[in-house]
C-alpha cells in the first residue's frame, strides 16, 4: 500500500501497540465529542436551559438513523483488518472503495428518512412541548450532514483496519477547529452572519463534517485505498454478502442501542425539561469519560482483526487479555475524577441551580459504571474484530433490553424517581461485561474469521 502510516499488528509488543494506536483515536474521539459539546456549551450558556434540552433530546434520534449504516462501516473495518493481516492487498483496496461508495449512498438514504420522520420521532419520545420546535429546528439541519458523517466514519474504519489512527485524527482536528469558529458566528449572529440560535449550532456541525469527509476522500485516494475502477467502485455480490453478513448484526446492534437510548430518553422526558437538561449536560461529561474505553475497543478490534486474519489465535487471546487490563486501568482514575469533580463539570454547561443539582447526582452514581463499561467494550471489541459480530449484537440486546431499561423503568417508579434511571446505567455494564467475557472464554469466536487458510473460503468474501 502507498500510505506510510500502516501498521502490522501481527508482531511486536501488544500493550505498546494498544496504547500507541489508541492515543490518536482517543484524541480523535475527544475532538468528535467536542463537536457536540461545544454546541451544548454555547447553547446552554447563551440560549438557556430550554435550548440545551432541545439539543440533548435530538441525539437519540440521530443515533437511531445512523445506527445501521454505522454497523456496515464497522464491518468494512473488520474486513480490511483481516485482509491486511492475511496479506491480501487487492482485497483491501476493493473493500475500501466499495464500502465508501455503499456507505455514502446509505447515509444519503438515512438523511432523507430523517427529514421525513424527525417530527414524528420527536413526538414518539414525548419531547416536552416547550422545547419541541427548538428540537425540530436543530434536528433538521443536523440531519443534512448525515452523508458526510457516514463517509467520514467509513474512511476512519478503513484506515484503522490497516493500522493508521493518525490520519483520522488530523481530519478531526481540522473539522473541529472549523466547528469551534463557526459556532459563535452562527449561534449568536456575529456580523455578517445572522443569529440562527440552535439551528446555527447544527449548521456549523454539518459544514465541518462535510469538510472532513471531502478531505478524507482525497487522502484515501492519494494513499492508494480508493481506486477509480468499475470493478472496485461497484460492490460485487460476494463483497455485498460478506459486508452484510458482518454488518447486519453490527448494524442491528447499533440500532438496538439507539432504540434503547430512545427508550431511556422517553423515561427521562417523563420527569420534565429540568431533568432533561440535567441529563443532557451530564451525558456530555459521560461522553468524555467513556472515550478511553471506546478508543481501546476500536484498537482491540483492529489488533484482533489482523491477528485472526493471520490465523494467530494465541496472539489474538493475548490481545484480549492486554486489552481488558489496559482499558480498565485507564477507566479507574476517570471514575474517581468524575465522582469528585462532578459539581465543576456540570457548571461548564449551565448556571441553573436545579439542573446542576440533578446533574451532580447523575455523575456521582454513573461514575461507578466506568470500569465495567471499559471491560465490556474491551471484550465486545475483540469479538467484533474476530468477525463475531452476531454475538456482540446478542450481548448488547441482553445488556440493554433485559437489564438496563427494565431496571430504569422499575426504579424510576419508586421513591428514587430519576435517580433510579441513573442506577440502571451501572447495572447494565456490569451485566454486559460478564456476558461478553463468558462468551469470549468459550472460544467460539475462532470459527468466525472471514479469511481462511484455504483459498476457496477466502474467495467467498472477495470479488
Amino acid at each position: 500500500m502507498k500510505a506510510g502510516r500502516v501498521t502490522d499488528f501481527t508482531r511486536g509488543s501488544i500493550p505498546r501497540h494498544l496504547i500507541v494506536f489508541s492515543i490518536p483515536m482517543l484524541l480523535g474521539n475527544l475532538l468528535q465529542t467536542l463537536y457536540n459539546t461545544v454546541d451544548s456549551i454555547w447553547v446552554g450558556r447563551f440560549l438557556g436551559p430550554e435550548a440545551l434540552a432541545a439539543v440533548s433530546v435530538s441525539f437519540p434520534i440521530v443515533f437511531l438513523l445512523v445506527a445501521f449504516t454505522t454497523g456496515l462501516s464497522m464491518a468494512a473495518g473488520v474486513m480490511v483488518a483481516q485482509y491486511f493481516g492475511a496479506g491480501k492487498e487487492e482485497e483491501v483496496r476493493r473493500t475500501a472503495t466499495a464500502s465508501t461508495v455503499l456507505l455514502t449512498l446509505l447515509g444519503t438514504g438515512a438523511m432523507v428518512a430523517g427529514l421525513v420522520l424527525h417530527r414524528a420521532l420527536l413526538s414518539l419520545i414525548r419531547t416536552p412541548s416547550g422545547i419541541f420546535e427548538l428540537a425540530t429546528s436543530y434536528l433538521f439541519f443536523f440531519l443534512l450532514g448525515l452523508p458526510f458523517m457516514f463517509l467520514y466514519n467509513n474512511i476512519g474504519s478503513v484506515l484503522r483496519g490497516v493500522g493508521d489512527s493518525k490520519t483520522p485524527l488530523l481530519l478531526l482536528v481540522y473539522a473541529t477547529l472549523l466547528n469551534i469558529v463557526l459556532d459563535p458566528l452562527l449561534i449568536l449572529g456575529i456580523p455578517p452572519f445572522p443569529r440562527l440560535g440552535v439551528a446555527g449550532a447544527a449548521i456549523a456541525t454539518t459544514v465541518s463534517q462535510g469538510f472532513s469527509a471531502i478531505l478524507g476522500t482525497v487522502i484515501l485516494k492519494r494513499g492508494g485505498f480508493f481506486v477509480f475502477r468499475r470493478s472496485h467502485l461497484i460492490p460485487c455480490p460476494p463483497f455485498v454478502r460478506t459486508i452484510f453478513r458482518l454488518g447486519l448484526p453490527a448494524g442491528l446492534q447499533q440500532t438496538i442501542v439507539s432504540l434503547g437510548h430512545l427508550a431511556m430518553m422517553s423515561i427521562v422526558n417523563g420527569f420534565g425539561k429540568t431533568v432533561v437538561a440535567a441529563f443532557g449536560a451530564a451525558t456530555r461529561v459521560d461522553q468524555f469519560s467513556f472515550l478511553p474505553a471506546l478508543s481501546f475497543s476500536l484498537a482491540i478490534s483492529s489488533l484482533a482483526g489482523q491477528n485472526v486474519g493471520a490465523q494467530n489465535f494465541t496472539r489474538a487471546r493475548e490481545v484480549a487479555r492486554w486489552g481488558a487490563i489496559v482499558a480498565a486501568s485507564f477507566a479507574l482514575p476517570v471514575s474517581f475524577l468524575v465522582f469528585f469533580l462532578a459539581p465543576q463539570l456540570i457548571r461548564i454547561f449551565t448556571t441553573d441551580p436545579e439542573v446542576i443539582r440533578i446533574g451532580i447526582e447523575y455523575l456521582r452514581i454513573v461514575s461507578f459504571s466506568y470500569v465495567p463499561f471499559a471491560l465490556m467494550f474491551a471484550y465486545n471489541g475483540f469479538l467484533r474484530g474476530a468477525g463475531d459480530t452476531f454475538q456482540t449484537m446478542v450481548n448488547t440486546l441482553l445488556t440493554l433490553w433485559l437489564v438496563r431499561i427494565p431496571v430504569a423503568k422499575l426504579l424510576s417508579l419508586t421513591s428514587l424517581a430519576e435517580r433510579g434511571i441513573w442506577v440502571s446505567f451501572v447495572a447494565g455494564p456490569v451485566a454486559g461485561y460478564l456476558i461478553a467475557y463468558l462468551y469470549y472464554a468459550s472460544g467460539r469466536w475462532e470459527s468466525k474469521a472471514i479469511v481462511r487458510k484455504d483459498r476457496e473460503s477466502f474467495q467467498e468474501a472477495a470479488c
